[in-house]
């Protein structure tokens, strides 16, 4: 996995996201990053998931963005209790069922 903890810029000089952003930016990426489907069958399910898990990582940024009136780590704690509710499961993950045609 990539470091996101520091980013360079165009004069050299690197910037450190504080911990509560690259935490909250680690939970938006665990809320887009799910499996892709493995069949055309399993995309509906699979679109249905991503899209209540981009909701919740809209309202989750947007609170932030609009001076985060309940802070940025509430927010985040929140985010990642949505997210279980609307966990990437109920359909078939296309490297699970890639590993599983390998054996």
């Amino acid at each position: 996995m990539t470091d996101l903890s520091t980013s360079a810029c165009a004069d050299n000089t690197t910037v450190t996201a504080p911990e509560p952003v690259r935490d909250l930016l680690a939970a938006v990426l665990e809320a887009l990053d799910i499996p892709h489907p493995a069949t055309i069958g399993d995309t509906e399910t699979h679109d249905r998931i991503l899209n209540d898990r981009v909701i919740q990582a809209k309202i989750a940024l947007r609170s932030v963005l609009e001076d985060a009136p309940l802070g940025i780590e509430w927010t985040t704690q929140y985010l990642r209790e949505q997210l279980a509710e609307h966990p990437p499961t109920g359909y078939q993950h296309y490297a699970a069922k890639r590993a599983e045609a390998g054996r």
